[in-house]
């Protein structure tokens, strides 16, 4: 025998045995995203799915029903609810928003407040936190566009929110660039009850995308026009075609309440309206991963904002009075 054949032989490998450790329970909450109108909760919530779920617009009132954005946090599944802004409702669809929200609010497992710390505390915001005595959820506070705000500023007006409403937690976000949005999740995926998932792991909203298409051109409309057409006007996906070639066909209307407001949405020669379309079929077209043929038309719904049946299908009480 050589000497490399009295080596001492070699112990086969035996598998470790892995050390059971217990699985962590799922998790579900639901989270209310409440502020006044163009406090960012748009597109703080786009920025926690990580996926446009709700359309974002300079627009003061753009959000009108409760839209749900769902992401996934290690075992916690979070369906935030983003809400119409609070505030003081002048009109029937005004009262029918601000309804929506506190409903949304009251309903939730978790309330985020979130605050604009450019603006501060003023009328709109000091009337929303004294009404959050009456919700009796857990309550956590995201004070927003931090990156332009200084922080002395920030630590004063958290300290006077936080003295006004007991808040859980407070963080400091921006929506805009996402800063501080992944310690509000990971807070929350920590803080909500355990239990199954609502929806399945790859679902980020609860909206048919008809409704969400409808809600992109929306957006266009206002970003084209905010300046010149009412909030008003509504969107509503009335054909929804799947092409044998891959392709959808999506006919849509946009409803004004007078002539002069559908003539600002065609333009010249119909140049305002082609613009919207280009925009939002992009988008969609980029959402859905296929190409998008769609047709819009403009149409007058004389006092559509007093019609019972518009706001059933907006998902809104039609408040009477």
């Amino acid at each position: 025998m050589s000497d490399d054949d009295e080596t001492t032989p070699l112990t086969p490998d035996v598998p470790t045995p892995d050390v059971p450790t217990p699985d962590l329970p799922t998790r579900c909450g639901f989270i209310a995203l409440i502020g006044a109108p163009n406090a960012g909760k748009s597109t703080l919530i786009n920025a926690l799915v990580g996926s446009k779920v709700a359309i974002v617009s300079p627009k003061v009132q753009t959000t009108r029903t409760l839209v749900r954005g769902i992401t996934i946090v290690e075992k916690s599944q979070l369906v935030f609810i983003d809400t119409p802004g609070i505030f003081q409702p002048k009109r029937r669809l005004d009262r029918a928003m601000v309804s929506a929200a506190w409903s949304g609010a009251h309903d939730a497992d978790l309330v985020a407040v979130l605050i604009d710390a450019k603006v501060g505390l003023d009328d709109e915001a000091d009337g929303l936190i004294e009404k959050l005595a009456n919700v009796r959820q857990p309550k956590i506070l995201l004070l927003n566009k931090v990156d332009i705000v200084d922080k002395p500023k920030l630590l004063g007006l958290a300290t006077a929110l936080n003295e006004r409403a007991k808040f859980d937690e407070i963080f400091m976000v921006s929506a805009r660039t996402g800063d501080g949005v992944a310690d509000v999740k990971n807070w929350l995926a920590k803080h909500v009850q355990e239990g199954p998932w609502h929806y399945p792991e790859d679902q980020i909203s609860d909206a048919p995308m008809r409704s969400l298409a409808a809600e992109i051109t929306r957006e266009k409309l206002f970003l084209k026009l905010h300046q010149e057409l009412p909030y008003q006007s509504m969107v509503e996906t009335e054909v929804w075609t799947e092409r044998k070639d891959g392709s959808v066909r999506i006919e849509q209307t946009i409803y004004v309440e007078r002539e002069s407001q559908r003539k600002i949405v065609l333009g010249l020669g119909g140049e305002t309206i082609k613009a919207i379309g280009t925009a939002s079929r992009k988008e969609i077209s980029s959402i859905l991963e296929q190409p998008v043929h769609l047709f819009l038309f403009v149409k007058v719904r004389e006092s559509w904002g007093d019609d019972p049946a518009r706001y059933r299908e907006m998902g809104l009480e039609f408040p009477k009075g």
